[in-house]
């Protein structure tokens, strides 16, 4: 685990009645993948950090550390990672990372200890639905409620796929996709093939053949970076005659996928989910500019707008970074920190100002009630995209999808 420590200068001002010119210190605890799928989670980190770095005149009575916790995809380890922030007198917030299962599985305990949760990526669609009191997870973020119904969308209209074959990842949130696909391809019912963590080559290359033989004409793909490699190699390696589009999720590109694919993908026609903005088409929009001045600002070395992987973790983090600023100007500090955790919950419900962000405009993003309250981002924020021949992602607007 590290310590990342984001300080912002001190300002003589009454900031509470507790103390003159009180600094308050925070600690957030970002619960993510920082093994295998490394690229997403250090892509959150440097959106939210540069967020709160575009922000730090309004924050400037808070220090916070950013605690770097790698649950490797584990819903244990990260529940461990849980019990750990209940215990801590500073902990602010849980930083939400790439994987669903975590968040799915320890829901109930997520809400019934108040642990307030911050989701930039993991799309699970029961992670924001909870009915049995208050909600205490917040996301910004593709949300698998609503992608299915772009990608089949997708695959209908735009790649004329009517005999689509789903090959989903055998997990919670391989299971919740399910029940969004085929609503969505309505009476059409799919062929479908699950797969578990460390498919390796060899049973990519039986599963594709499978498909092919029962004669799909598209792949609908719910998996991460390091088994969709796999699948994609074992399309890229049948012959080209019989190929078929695959049409996938956007987990594929939280890792190192484009390094370990990119032979392949001349081969095969490949396009996934993601949110509407990118740096390629708006990085000279008054936000994106704020975004990569504080993002070189904090991470000289590392962040590299050419070679950025894991883009929609970054954007992502940012925009969710600045719905957090706001909040916190919003609320009256307590030295318990149940109390300060719980006035951020009820200020992301009520952000009082229009926050401009790099995917839209967010206006009171997080509500109260609603099967949607807590999800910032809709359908119509949800595109699909494809890779550039240097690693680029580049989105495909809506027009005509």
């Amino acid at each position: 685990m590290k310590g990342y420590i984001l300080t912002f200068l001190f300002a003589l001002c009454f900031f509470s009645q507790l103390s003159w010119a009180e600094k308050y210190k925070f600690n957030i605890y970002h619960d993510s993948d920082y093994s295998t799928h490394f690229s997403s989670a250090n892509a959150m980190k440097m959106g939210f950090l540069s967020a709160l770095e575009t922000e730090k005149e309004r924050l400037q009575n808070f220090d916070f550390e950013f605690m770097e916790l790698d649950h490797r995809g584990n819903s244990n380890r990260s529940l461990l990672h849980m019990k750990k922030f209940l215990k801590d007198p500073n902990a602010l917030f849980m930083l939400g990372g790439l994987h669903s299962p975590p968040y799915i599985k320890n829901r109930t305990y997520i809400n019934k200890e108040g642990i307030l949760l911050l989701v930039p990526w993991a799309a699970g669609g029961p992670i924001t639905r909870y009915e049995h009191g208050t909600n205490w997870v917040f996301r910004l973020s593709i949300d698998d409620t609503k992608a299915g119904y772009r990608i089949i969308q997708f695959a209908n209209d735009i790649m004329a796929c009517s005999n689509p074959h789903l090959l989903l990842e055998d997990t919670p949130w391989g299971k919740s996709n399910e029940r969004t696909m085929k609503d969505a391809l309505g009476k059409t019912i799919p062929e479908i093939s699950w797969f578990s963590w460390n498919t390796r080559l060899k049973q990519a290359k039986l599963q594709i053949r499978g498909i092919l033989e029962a004669n799909a004409d598209c792949v609908i793909f719910v998996g991460n970076s390091v088994e969709g490699k796999y699948f994609i190699q074992a399309m890229s390696e049948i012959d080209e005659s019989l190929q078929k589009p695959i049409i996938s999720h956007w987990g594929i590109t939280g890792g190192d996928f484009y390094e370990n694919a990119r032979h392949f993908l001349n081969n095969i026609s490949l396009h996934f989910i993601q949110s509407c903005f990118s740096f390629t088409h708006s990085s000279s929009s008054k936000v994106a500019k704020k975004a990569i001045k504080s993002a070189n600002r904090l991470f000289k070395t590392e962040f590299d707008l050419a070679t950025l992987q894991a883009p929609a973790g970054f954007i992502h983090g940012y925009d969710l970074g600045l719905l957090f600023a706001q909040a916190m100007t919003q609320i009256k500090m307590d030295r318990e920190i149940k109390i300060v955790r719980s006035r951020l919950r009820d200020a992301l419900e009520n952000i009082e100002l229009p926050i401009e962000g790099l995917i839209k405009v967010y206006s009171r993003p997080f509500k109260r009630e609603g099967v949607d309250a807590h999800e910032a981002l809709g359908l119509s924020d949800f595109c699909m995209a494809t890779y550039k021949n240097n690693g680029a992602i580049e989105i495909i607007l809506n027009e005509g999808v």
